[in-house]
């Protein structure tokens, strides 16, 4: 049985509830991501911002990203899956939620993202397809 923890990619870095949706941005620009994950000052995960957030959400919306705070944009309670939870019980999180990318907990600490990508490079290549038309449903 294969774990999140063996396929993810650690070092996930937050972008904090009190930063700028230009910070965020630059953040994403120089890690060449489409998402972060939202941390608190409690270095607890509240949310993910994507790219997406900030241009529909806030740009197209009349907001100003130097303003607006990436805690704004965490909305309800995050999806998430544990470090230790098998790769399947992520695929069906995945679809139920209609997410492609899930932060990966340990007790309370982010330890990294899985990605719809992260499974299909460690899934049998025969049902790669199967998988992604599994989770875009």
């Amino acid at each position: 049985m294969t774990t999140a923890r063996e396929i993810m990619t650690g070092g996930a870095e937050c972008v904090g509830e009190n930063e700028t949706l230009e910070q965020a941005a630059r953040k994403m620009k120089d890690l060449d991501v489409g998402s972060l994950p939202i941390c608190g000052e409690d270095n607890r995960l509240k949310g993910m911002l994507t790219d997406r957030d900030i241009v529909i959400r806030c740009l197209a919306e009349g907001g100003d990203p130097r303003s607006a705070t990436a805690g704004e944009f965490g909305q309800g309670k995050p999806v998430t899956i544990g470090a230790d939870d098998p790769v399947e019980e992520a695929i069906k999180t995945m679809q139920d939620h209609k997410v492609r990318r899930l932060p990966v907990i340990d007790g309370h600490d982010l330890v990294g993202i899985l990605s719809q990508a992260d499974i299909a490079r460690n899934y049998p290549e025969d049902r790669v397809g199967e998988l992604v038309a599994f989770i875009s449903d």
